[in-house]
């Protein structure tokens, strides 16, 4: 190559020079394989087989139990037979099954949405709140959190008490409200599951504002403060930054949630322990249990359960997908 070919460029550099006599790259090969060949699996191995024994198995046997006619003469060492899908077709044709499938679906539905509800006015609160204060709430949804979900139930049963619960005494003291003088509300229906919602949101919104307040520390000060000289109010700053933000975190709150509200018990059955009636107040997990251990029929009440599993697998994989959707965008 002359001076005149490489116009205002006369000298070429070491490196230029290096560059020339350097050996052509190999042509693209297939890609290299990532180091670690299976020691990967190798640390997941004890984590799956523990996962396995302790999940799936379980769920192997529940999915046996669900074709075979198991009663209590098979808890007794009597052989069961197998009856393949005819536990099923008992549960899908049974109206009383649907009555609780939408009873429970509705009640969860509706504790669902207030718990996100509170829980983030909750968390919004926690931001704004100084730290004493901070603290202090927070040590009170921890007592809350940690307070067994039977001594909760039984506590709010107190409170709701036909004859000496404070919540009749208020209404009728305080308020001048007559008509809850020796008011049963576990007796009816809708104020069950109104007592029942009490107990769930009170023990689920420490969780769901202390998730939110990790999130929302991380969203940077400086965007929130750009809105708000743009003159973007409280609403529109939550819609169109924090909630963008942490929506990933709101889609696996909210899965948790369903979850953990589609399959409550303790709540229920020991409400109805105390005063309701089971009849018109079960859900999933109590009819569940009725059917299989209260009344002997574990192989349709295994078919309620793999039912009930599929329907909870069918919420979480489309939340799932939803938050996978958010993490490639």
């Amino acid at each position: 190559m002359t001076t005149v070919d490489r116009g205002l460029d006369p000298a070429p550099s070491a490196f230029e020079g290096e560059r020339l006599l350097a050996p052509n790259p190999k042509p693209a090969g297939p890609r290299r394989r990532r180091r670690g060949g299976l020691a990967p699996y190798a640390l997941l191995g004890p984590a799956i087989v523990i996962l396995a024994l302790i999940t799936g198995w379980p769920l192997i046997q529940l999915i046996i139990t669900s074709f075979q006619q198991f009663g209590r003469a098979q808890v007794f060492g009597a052989p069961p037979e197998w009856v393949w899908f005819e536990n099923y077709v008992n549960v899908l044709t049974d109206p009383v099954f649907y009555d609780v499938l939408v009873r429970t679906l509705v009640f969860s539905a509706a504790c669902v949405v207030v718990t996100m509800l509170l829980g983030t006015l909750v968390a919004l609160m926690m931001v704004r709140l100084p730290k004493p204060f901070r603290m202090l709430l927070s040590v009170g949804m921890l007592l809350a959190w940690a307070m067994p979900a039977l001594t909760a139930t039984v506590v709010w049963g107190w409170m709701f008490d036909t004859a000496y619960g404070v919540i009749n005494y208020v209404l009728v003291n305080w308020f001048g409200q007559e008509q809850y003088f020796q008011h049963s509300w576990l007796i009816d229906p809708l104020s069950f599951f109104l007592v029942a919602g009490i107990i769930i949101v009170w023990g689920a919104v420490p969780f769901v504002a202390f998730t939110l307040y990790a999130g929302l520390t991380q969203v940077p000060d400086e965007v929130l403060e750009a809105a708000q000289l743009d003159g973007a109010g409280g609403v529109k700053r939550f819609r169109l930054i924090i909630f963008p933000y942490l929506k990933p975190i709101f889609l696996i709150v909210t899965i948790l949630q369903v979850i953990w509200d589609l399959r409550v018990f303790t709540q229920i059955f020991a409400l109805q322990d105390i005063g309701g009636i089971r009849a018109l107040t079960n859900t999933l997990g109590v009819y569940i249990y009725q059917i299989s251990i209260a009344g002997g029929e574990f192989g349709q009440g295994g078919a309620i359960a793999v039912i009930t599993a599929i329907l909870l697998m069918s919420i979480s994989i489309y939340y799932i997908r939803q938050v996978t959707k958010e993490e490639e965008l």
